[in-house]
């Protein structure tokens, strides 16, 4: 039932689509040869002409926007998602249009400017139409319309995972029926959430409750039993899916390989193991250090003066980090702390008031400015302008044992700046949640977020409340 209603559900919106694009087409040369100009002059071609590309232009559309993802189930699928898809499909069409018209008929009488026009318009139309569809949807749900009846099979960190994410996502429009579980009494609650019974129960309550669906979220202990109630499932033709309970080890989206038909999962994909993005990011790299060391040479002359007259001592602080592949190196900085033992400076990271550090040291520290000499670091290649931040040998050998999958940093550059540092998580944070942030970024790294973060670190990283 649920099937059928999703078909006619994705059929109303081809419909839809299908007017969007023709009244986006036929709005564009409106607007091009009545509002633009008078009416159509002379060797403008006939309005037939025009709307007998429409029989080619609209289901050359409805492919693209299934090419797309346009028709994806829409419950948990981000909206930017969503409107990049109809952006990539309206430029891939467009872009076609072109080639063809132009370039293969020589079809040179159409005007470029009906094109453009039907291009931006079809875009913001479609835009439109979707974040309505998805309003609506929402007011629905929340009216109790709509919804879709879920049963949980094993209570596992994944179950858990799996309700919190539904309880805050309510636009979503599921209900979690109850769990079913051979190690958690039956009545146990979470969150609202009761274990019905045990695995033994599912043949009973499949054909007595009109589920929608069937979310797998076996413990590990219990995977033996995985084959036998995936064919349990099946039977009943309740749509099944599955949620491993080892999201901790292998990442949102695994890196997956086809060995001669038997699929392997990689625990960890890092974008930069690859040759041709390691050179990008590393030419990104020496540009930018060379620039930031041009630009911000006034500013280092200037830090370089007064750290000299507010304490004695040397400008510039070196101190042992680790680095890529677990190698140490010396980060640079501005001293902002006075002279100590190395037996001193080695006994703990600076604390709020630490009064180790100077008059000028808080302003270098609460501005980032102390960090400025790491462009040469960069420039050295012992850093990157963005990564995860370096810390010291004997900090690295007690998180490698407290906090899991530390050393994975490791795998990349340490960075000038970072995307938990542009989150906040700086000086006395909390290392797990630092943690979460870097290995996110290692495994979504892509040049575009390297840019995010720069520009993020302008406005939000050089100044925190959590820097001192």
């Amino acid at each position: 039932m649920i099937k059928d209603n999703q078909k006619v559900f994705n059929r109303l919106l081809v419909v839809i689509d299908a007017a969007i694009t023709a009244a986006s087409f036929i709005l564009a040369y409106y607007i091009k040869f009545y509002i633009f100009e008078s009416s159509p002059g002379i060797g403008v071609l006939p309005v037939r002409d025009y709307f007998m590309l429409l029989l080619y232009i609209v289901p050359g559309y409805i492919c693209l926007y299934y090419r797309c993802g346009i028709y994806a189930p829409k419950r948990t699928v981000r909206r930017r998602y969503e409107l990049y898809g109809i952006l990539q499909a309206n430029t891939i069409g467009i872009a076609a249009l072109i080639i063809i018209l132009y370039m293969i008929i020589h079809e040179i009488n159409f005007s470029r400017s009906v094109m453009a026009i039907f291009y931006v318009l079809n875009i913001f139309l479609m835009t439109c139409a979707r974040l309505t569809l998805r309003r609506t949807l929402r007011m629905m749900r929340s009216r109790g319309y709509n919804l879709k009846h879920i049963l949980l099979v094993g209570y596992s960190r994944a179950a858990e995972e799996y309700i919190n994410r539904i309880l805050e996502n309510p636009q979503w429009g599921y209900v979690v029926c109850g769990i079913l579980d051979n190690h958690i009494p039956a009545g146990t609650l979470y969150k609202g959430v009761k274990v019905l019974g045990s695995l033994g129960n599912l043949e009973i309550i499949l054909p007595e409750n009109k589920l929608d669906e069937i979310a797998i979220t076996l413990s590990l202990k219990d995977y033996d039993f995985l084959e036998k109630i995936v064919g349990i499932c099946e039977k009943s033709g309740v749509h099944t899916k599955f949620i491993p309970d080892y999201n901790s080890l292998i990442p949102t989206k695994p890196y997956t390989e086809d060995l001669l038909g038997l699929p392997v999962i990689n625990i960890r994909y890092v974008p930069l193991t690859n040759t041709g993005n390691i050179v990008v990011k590393r030419i990104m790299d020496v540009i930018g250090s060379l620039a930031g060391i041009i630009v911000t040479s006034p500013i280092m002359l200037l830090c370089a003066m007064l750290v000299k007259l507010s304490s004695s001592g040397p400008v510039i602080f070196k101190q042992e980090r680790v680095g890529l592949h677990n190698k140490s190196f010396y980060m640079y900085k501005f001293r902002s702390m006075e002279m100590q033992t190395p037996r001193e400076e080695k006994k703990a990271w600076t604390v709020k008031n630490d009064p180790r550090v100077t008059g000028v040291g808080k302003i270098l520290r609460k501005t980032s400015l102390d960090e400025l000499p790491q462009l040469f670091n960069i420039l050295k290649g012992d850093m990157s302008l963005v990564g995860p931040r370096p810390e010291r040998p004997v900090f690295v050998e007690r998180f490698r044992e407290e906090i899991p999958r530390y050393m994975v940093k490791h795998q990349v550059r340490p960075g000038l700046t970072g995307w938990a540092q542009v989150n906040g998580l700086r000086g006395d944070t909390s290392i797990r949640k630092r943690i979460e942030y870097d290995i996110y970024y290692i495994e979504n790294w892509t040049l575009g977020f390297d840019i995010k973060i720069i520009f993020m670190t302008f406005f939000t990283g050089f100044i925190n409340k959590n820097a001192y």
